[in-house]
């Protein structure tokens, strides 16, 4: 109230809001584990042991001859990569702070930090996991080659930037009825295990049972990722156009209703649930 009113410039606003963005990374990063080091160690033991248990899957059930002709383990690294940064990504953004929340009382915060504060927290935690692995596995294991890095990373950005766009639907729905959009995002969770295409290669895929699994804009991410990873795998089943439109249109509706919702929320209003 005594501060004195300066008008800043676009920049410098944007700067602010960055470091907002930041320093709720940090805390959240940090909420999650008091130890930095251990929150990073965490993430890689989840991500290697899905990782591992793919691998020793498809082995058992002889579907490692699905893949592109190249590293086996590559191939489910960039599927299982993808798909827990998409599905942390939701997660967290969904349960970001809300207008309720004993954080917005305070002036300079607002739904754009803490949604960014989440995701932004969980593509560190993923990326950082994520390049400890991969790096262990070229000095230990064997040498990996990618063919088309930069493609890969985009990739990697989009099925992220899709979660955070599905995440700020739920998040903006989830206060007006608070039990059947748990129900929602555990069913999406759930579908996600199987049609987010991890395990499948879309070239191999019938039409009929294709179907299944176009909507889904993890599913594009992931095979157009393996696309860009793999010289010899051409996608044609899968489009970068998709995910990206998607991607966008859930973004927009996302603040929309996050928006709509912070109009009407209201301290009491599980106080009849």
């Amino acid at each position: 109230m005594f501060r004195p009113q300066t008008k800043d410039s676009l920049f410098s606003g944007a700067m602010v809001l960055f470091e907002l963005i930041f320093h709720g990374a940090v805390r959240n990063v940090r909420k999650t584990n008091g130890n930095a080091v251990i929150g990073l160690l965490m993430a890689i033991v989840q991500s290697l042991l899905m990782i591992v248990l793919f691998v020793f899957m498809m082995t058992l059930l002889g579907a490692h001859r699905q893949g592109p002709r190249g590293d086996f383990v590559l191939y489910i690294m960039t599927g299982v990569f993808n798909f827990s940064t998409h599905a942390k990504t939701l997660a967290a953004v969904s349960r970001s702070d809300g207008p309720t929340s004993t954080m917005m009382k305070h002036a300079p915060m607002n739904s754009a930090v803490a949604i960014g504060a989440a995701a932004l927290s969980i593509l560190y935690l993923q990326t950082l996991s994520a390049v400890v692995i991969l790096f262990f596995y070229h000095v230990f294991w064997t040498r990996i080659t990618i063919y088309d890095p930069t493609g890969v990373v985009a990739m990697y950005l989009l099925a992220w930037a899709s979660g955070i766009g599905v995440g700020m639907i739920l998040k903006a729905a989830t206060p007006w009825q608070p039990e059947f959009f748990q129900i929602i995002t555990m069913l999406y969770a759930r579908a996600n295990m199987i049609f987010s295409g991890k395990m499948f290669l879309a070239n191999t895929m019938s039409s009929h049972k294709l179907f299944y699994y176009d909507w889904n804009p993890l599913f594009h991410c992931i095979d157009q990722a393996r696309g860009f990873m793999f010289q010899n795998y051409n996608p044609h089943n899968s489009s970068i156009e998709y995910p990206v439109l998607v991607t966008i249109v859930l973004i927009v509706l996302g603040l929309m209703g996050d928006h709509f919702t912070n109009k009407h929320a209201s301290a009491s209003w599980n106080a009849g649930r």
